[in-house]
């Protein structure tokens, strides 16, 4: 499994506006092939900083995502929103919770 996080800063004028586009790419995502979650939230320590949390079956899925001309547009709107670049972290995880749970 591929996991996601990333972040972006909005702005006061700008945070509706931010929040919505963050909303509506997680819902077009999940529709996605291989996409298993896909969410933004507001940072409840930080009400300027929407975060996403994303799991992916494979990096190949991954990168499916990045070419859709939808995920560029959004991430060219976000950065003309945002007085700073998007922060972007790509992992390969496994899951153990049943090796751990028992």
């Amino acid at each position: 499994m591929i996991l996601i996080t990333g972040h972006i800063i909005l702005t006061p004028e700008h945070r509706e506006r931010m929040i919505a586009l963050g909303a509506e790419h997680s819902v077009r995502s999940r529709g996605e092939a291989g996409c298993l979650a896909h969410h933004c939230h507001v940072d409840v320590e930080d009400a300027m900083r929407l975060v996403f949390v994303e799991e992916w079956e494979s990096i190949d899925a991954v990168r499916a995502h990045f070419a859709v001309p939808a995920s560029a547009a959004f991430v060219a709107e976000m950065r003309a929103l945002s007085p700073e670049a998007p922060v972007i972290r790509i992992y390969a995880a496994e899951d153990i919770t049943a090796k751990q749970m028992g």
